[in-house]
């Protein structure tokens, strides 16, 4: 396609070859193998001297299309799809990465995220270490000769703590490295990394990519260099997409758009009601005045995003009982949802890590985490003020 068409435009169009039949919506190949006109086609095929398709482990024509049309939206070069979130990120680890290597990340990222990068790459000889805050020079103090990635989240989760990705792509590429930033919270309809200056772009795709809580599906995004080696991990090791779930993502991009806008905005409205409640301690939004990184989230995101975090007045318990209340919100750890979602993220999403890696990410036993979906917003306070009134 154009590369002057806007967002909108992508998001419904791009990648789509439509075959002999001329349909309309994206074809879903369901097909393990696909066969070969003769025996020089195949060997052609299977050594990358002919274009095609080889084997649905690692070429699809529905997983192509997603992965053009994500790649599209981000403004990347290329992009691999893979099984989940964590997956794209252990590809990518996995494939860039060697026995020496050192990681800069934040503290601040979700809890399976941080037990990769904490507890299984060092298995294989590749060190990290986490920072507190999301001040550059922290970052900075943190690289060593051997550090070959930055990773962040922004906003992080569960605290929507938001990070210069400008300032960060300086700090990775004075000290040869890359920055790798987990877009999951914005989706390029909010925030556009590589257009700030980072390498890559990681997405849990069974967030808002799909958008309504039904498949798993991850994603890297990137120069195609870099991901030509993802690609020769995802081909070798198999953390691969089935063709099913990419369809189902690329459906839910044709209204990532209108989600994420609509989303928003009711989660600003949420997030303003809720720090005027005298029973909430502290609400975690970008979108506010009081927000610590207010300011940069103005200026690197279109909106707040759809998470809202706020503290309770008290403990697990009194946290607890506003989850226990609800009856229309789901208690679930997903989120991305038109379902709007709530959990305790200190006993779920975080419950792996240390008491200790959770204050250090400021987690307290009081937060709940509200991932707002498109319920009228009425509803949605209503259900959360029934569990805050027994405060």
């Amino acid at each position: 396609m154009k590369d002057d068409y806007q967002i909108d435009t992508l998001a419904v169009r791009a990648g789509q070859e439509r075959s002999q039949f001329g349909e309309h919506a994206e074809a879903l190949y369901l097909t393990s193998s696909f066969v070969f006109q003769n025996a020089a086609q195949a060997a052609a095929r299977f050594s990358g001297g002919e274009a095609g398709m080889v084997y649905a482990r690692f070429s699809n024509p529905t997983v192509a299309v997603m992965q053009e049309r994500l790649a599209a939206l981000e403004g990347a070069e290329a992009c691999i799809a893979t099984s989940s979130g964590m997956s794209a990120i252990l590809a990518t680890v996995m494939a860039l990465l060697k026995a020496g290597d050192h990681v800069v990340a934040s503290r601040a990222i979700f809890g399976a995220t941080q037990q990769l990068f904490g507890n299984v790459f060092t298995r294989f000889g590749i060190d990290t270490t986490f920072v507190a805050g999301n001040r550059p020079e922290s970052f900075r103090a943190a690289m060593r000769p051997n550090t070959r990635l930055v990773f962040i989240e922004t906003p992080s989760n569960p605290l929507t703590e938001v990070y210069d990705i400008a300032a960060l792509a300086g700090v990775a590429h004075d000290g040869g490295a890359l920055l790798a930033v987990d877009n999951c919270f914005c989706t390029p309809i909010l925030q556009r990394p590589l257009q700030l200056g980072a390498d890559l772009v990681i997405h849990s795709a069974t967030k808002y990519l799909d958008g309504q809580g039904r498949v798993l599906g991850g994603a890297v995004c990137g120069p195609k260099a870099p991901m030509e080696e993802v690609f020769k991990f995802l081909r070798t090791g198999g953390p691969s997409i089935s063709p099913f779930n990419a369809w189902v993502i690329l459906k839910g991009l044709e209204t990532l758009k209108i989600r994420m806008q609509a989303q928003s905005a009711s989660a600003l409205e949420l997030a303003r009601r809720l720090e005027a409640h005298p029973k909430v301690e502290r609400v975690y939004y970008p979108g506010l005045p009081s927000h610590p990184q207010h300011e940069l989230a103005l200026r690197q995101q279109a909106s707040g995003g759809a998470i809202v975090a706020f503290e309770v007045k008290g403990g697990r318990a009194e946290a607890w009982r506003v989850v226990d209340h609800c009856q229309l919100l789901s208690i679930t750890a997903n989120l991305g949802d038109t379902k709007t979602t709530i959990t305790h993220p200190a006993s779920t999403t975080h419950g792996r890590i240390s008491a200790e890696a959770r204050a250090e990410a400021g987690i307290e036993e009081s937060l709940l985490r509200v991932a707002v979906g498109l319920e009228a917003l009425d509803d949605i306070e209503g259900d959360l003020q029934r569990g805050l009134a027994t405060l």
